[in-house]
């Protein structure tokens, strides 16, 4: 073999791994969020839709087939059974619960462990962690956290420093993943005085901690915007609750 048939065989070996290893780290093509959100095992959570915008932030996260969600404080169940339809079966969804958060949420925690792995949601899986530790079998392309990032500094999560928690995620993601954070907005200039009492906290100081992590701000969504809450009302007064102003922060580990 001619030293140029060498050297071309060397390049077209290396073009071959470095496709090999991209597709191994790449998620599949753009969700198809609008099956997902059609699917029939989800039925019980269209009327939540219009409210919630689930679909649209999903689009606004970027979400691909294929990927690895972290769904961190999963609540009742809405943002994973979207989650899982839309990375579909290549996909999976890790339901993690701070340890601190499940003692409070019992309910809550059952009911998810009861879906995670269920016929119709073979993709899901639930843990309880420390609320200091934040991990999968596999790195996420997206940790998701929904009206809980204002949760970890207060007592009964542990007091929690911010700056612990958004390393965790941090080294929870794969180079270039995203984090998205909704959370209820409190008055500007108000940091995270009002986490405890009002369960608010102000968009300012999720942004500059989260920065300071290593993230990089990709922008942000109005989906959840409202004009009309003045931040000073707790969020689970009636004339408020289902309405708050809140943000949408999308966030990208660089690489």
């Amino acid at each position: 073999m001619s030293q140029k048939s060498r050297l071309l065989a060397i390049l077209l070996v290396g073009a071959a791994v470095t496709t090999a290893c991209t597709a191994a780290s790449t998620p599949g093509k753009p969700a198809d969020i609008a099956a997902a959100a059609a699917d029939p095992a989800r039925a019980a959570d269209v009327a939540s839709d219009a409210r919630r915008h689930g679909p649209e932030i999903l689009r606004f996260a970027g979400l691909k087939q294929g990927a690895v969600v972290i769904d961190l404080i999963p609540g009742g169940g809405y943002w994973t059974r979207l989650f899982a339809k839309a990375v579909g079966p290549k996909g999976h969804v890790y339901g993690i619960w701070p340890k601190p958060y499940a003692m409070e949420a019992k309910t809550d925690v059952e009911t998810y462990m009861k879906l995670a792995g269920s016929a119709d949601y073979p993709n899901v899986t639930g843990t309880i962690e420390p609320a200091t530790e934040l991990s999968a079998p596999a790195r996420a392309d997206l940790v998701f956290t929904a009206q809980n990032y204002h949760d970890y500094p207060d007592k009964f999560m542990g007091s929690i420093d911010p700056a612990i928690f958004n390393k965790a995620v941090f080294a929870a993601l794969k180079p270039g993943g995203i984090f998205l954070v909704i959370d209820h907005v409190a008055a500007a200039g108000s940091g995270m005085r009002d986490t405890d009492t009002l369960h608010r906290i102000d968009p300012a100081i999720v942004k500059k901690q989260v920065i300071a992590a290593g993230f990089s701000f990709v922008g942000e969504s109005k989906l959840l915007a409202n004009p009309a809450d003045d931040h000073t009302i707790i969020v689970f007064d009636k004339k408020i609750r289902g309405r708050t102003d809140q943000f949408i922060y999308k966030f990208r580990k660089p690489g």
